[in-house]
C-alpha cells in the first residue's frame, strides 16, 4: 500500500508541475547570453507572471500560459521591466513566435502566429504615421516659444488639437472595422477610454456577439456603463 501511495504522489507532483501549452510563446532574443525573462498578462487589473525562463547561454527558449481566449501579453527582460521596454502582443491558443535582439529589444520585434496580434500592428502602423506628426508639433511648439511668438503658438495648438481629434476618429473607425476581433473593444479601453460616450457605445454596439461575449467586451460593456451612472450623478 505504501508503494502505491508514493507511485500515486509522484504523479501527482508530474502533473502539478507540467506545464500548460494552450500558449507556447517560442522566443529568441539575439545577444542575450544570461538573464531571466517574464511572460506577463493582467488578472483582475494586476500584471501577473505566468511564466518565466532564466537564460544561460542558449537565446532560444519557450514560455507557456494557460489561456481561454485571445489575450494581451508581455514580455519582460527582468522583473521590473518599464513599460517601454516592454513587448506587448495579443495571443491566442496556440504557438506565437517572438523574435528580437538584445540590443534593440522592443524596436527589432518580430511576432507571428497571432491572427489578433497583426490587427493590432496595422493599428500600431496606422498611429505611427500620427504620433509621427505629433513629435514634429512639439518641437515646433518649443522652437516657437523660445522665440516668443504667440501667433505661431496658438497655430501649433490648433493643429495638436486636430491630430487628438482625429487619432480618436481613425481609432473609432479601426474598431467599426474590426468588430470581428477582440482588439476591437481592447482599444477602445486603452486608446480612448476618455472619448466621448456615445462613440464608445457605438463601438460596443457594433462588435460582434462572441467579441461582445469575451473579456474586453464585456469590460468595455462594464466601463461603459460605469461612466453611464456617473454621468447621472
Amino acid at each position: 500500500m505504501k508503494r502505491y501511495s508514493i507511485l500515486f504522489f509522484l504523479a501527482l507532483t508530474f502533473a502539478c508541475s507540467k506545464k500548460s501549452n494552450d500558449l507556447v510563446v517560442k522566443t529568441n532574443i539575439e545577444g542575450l547570453k544570461k538573464g531571466t525573462v517574464y511572460l506577463k498578462r493582467v488578472i483582475d487589473t494586476v500584471l501577473v507572471t505566468v511564466d518565466s525562463v532564466i537564460v544561460n547561454g542558449n537565446s532560444k527558449f519557450e514560455l507557456y500560459a494557460e489561456l481561454d481566449e485571445p489575450d494581451l501579453f508581455f514580455l519582460d527582460l527582468d522583473k521590473n521591466s518599464k513599460e517601454e521596454d516592454r513587448i506587448s502582443f495579443f495571443a491566442d491558443k496556440g504557438i506565437v513566435e517572438i523574435n528580437t535582439t538584445l540590443k534593440s529589444f522592443v524596436a527589432d520585434v518580430d511576432i507571428k502566429g497571432s491572427k489578433q496580434h497583426e490587427v493590432l500592428e496595422d493599428y500600431r502602423e496606422l498611429m505611427s504615421r500620427l504620433n509621427n506628426r505629433s513629435l514634429d508639433l512639439i518641437k515646433e511648439r518649443f522652437e516657437a516659444g523660445k522665440d516668443g511668438d504667440t501667433v505661431l503658438l496658438k497655430t501649433i495648438q490648433k493643429k495638436q488639437s486636430g491630430i487628438l481629434k482625429n487619432r480618436y476618429l481613425q481609432t473609432v473607425n479601426f474598431a467599426l472595422n474590426h468588430k470581428d476581433s477582440e482588439v476591437a473593444p481592447y482599444l477602445a479601453l486603452s486608446e480612448i477610454y476618455n472619448a466621448n460616450l456615445n462613440l464608445l457605445d457605438t463601438i460596443h454596439k457594433s462588435l460582434t456577439p462572441t467579441i461582445k461575449d469575451s473579456k474586453y467586451g464585456k469590460e468595455l460593456h462594464k466601463f461603459i456603463e460605469e461612466r453611464r451612472n456617473e454621468e447621472k450623478q
